[in-house]
């Protein structure tokens, strides 16, 4: 009988398909990495989320492992290359989150332009500072996308239903961009000097860099405001908090960060900025679907040898 771990938490509805389909199941979540790695050999499939790190060492430490499936759309926390020189499938969920992450951008958004938080802590605090809390509206801004994968096409279908004028930068739009009219198809400078909001929902370049940095902040509008729910580092950190400091830019909102948990940064605490840890998939629908179709897709690989949505 395969033997499958479990190894973050997520919704009881993974184990209960699991164990269903005779595949013997263990939750061990808040490993340690050695602690994963003297284990992980028991197992012939791992399920995570985004806390587990699946290392090359741990990978390259295992001698049953054939499947590692991610509860989610994103995998940085899995060494990709080194599954693959040890022929174990990578496997994700996507589309499972997208609403919930797209929502959470939204908020995000309007969290920033209204300056919500700053207006919740204030009068909780007893002060009527109404005067310094004027904001600004969405309906009319331009809002430029990065990536138009399945988050970057609900947050552009939302932005639209709210009157923004939508942008996108993506090489995949210029090939269906017939079947979307009511967006701009735009190329980098375009979308960096003209957008009042920006938003990302794409991959990393190749070689980890960012895609923001000074250069690209020396560009912008000085109303402009950044919007990243999708990978740590797309955005430099470093020059992000110089941009906000001499305010090159009117405000960011951060749920993802190069280093997590995010435990000491400079960020911290800088009025023009927005800081969430990581949260934009975790509602209570998503976390159900994902675990849900994580849980099928091993249970098409162990009883069917099918393989659903690999990324190996």
């Amino acid at each position: 009988m395969p033997k499958i771990l479990i190894s973050d938490a997520m919704d009881n509805i993974a184990s209960e398909i699991l164990s269903n389909n005779d595949l013997e199941v263990d939750i061990k979540t808040n490993l340690k990495p050695d602690e994963l790695k003297k284990i992980i050999s028991n197992y012939d499939g791992l399920i995570v989320r985004s806390a587990t790190k699946v290392t090359k060492d741990i990978i390259d430490s295992t001698t049953n492992l054939k499947i590692i499936g991610r509860a989610g759309a994103g995998v940085d926390n899995i060494d990709i290359e080194a599954a693959k020189n040890k022929n174990i499938i990578v496997m994700n969920t996507p589309g499972g989150n997208t609403n919930a992450t797209a929502e959470h951008t939204i908020g995000l958004i309007f969290a920033v332009l209204r300056k919500i938080p700053s207006a919740n802590d204030t009068t909780h605090r007893g002060l009527w500072e109404k005067k310094k809390m004027k904001g600004s509206e969405l309906k009319g801004k331009r809002i430029g996308i990065f990536g138009f994968g399945n988050v970057g096409k609900r947050v552009a279908e939302i932005s639209n239903a709210l009157g923004m004028k939508v942008s996108i930068y993506s090489s995949y739009f210029n090939s269906v961009k017939g079947d979307f009219k009511n967006y701009d198809s735009s190329d980098l400078r375009d979308i960096l000097s003209n957008s009042d909001i920006i938003s990302f929902h794409c991959k990393p370049n190749k070689d980890g860099s960012s895609i923001i940095t000074k250069d690209e902040f020396n560009m912008m509008k000085k109303n402009c405001i950044l919007i990243n729910t999708a990978r740590g580092g797309l955005i430099n950190e470093a020059d992000l908090i110089q941009a906000l400091k001499n305010n090159l830019i009117k405000g960011a909102a951060l749920d993802v960060f190069k280093n997590e948990p995010l435990e000491e940064s400079e960020l911290f605490n800088l009025e023009n900025i927005i800081l969430t840890p990581h949260i934009a998939a975790s509602t209570d629908e998503a976390q159900i679907v994902v675990a849900e179709m994580v849980a099928n897709q091993f249970c098409e690989y162990f009883k069917n040898n099918n393989i659903v949505n690999s990324i190996t």
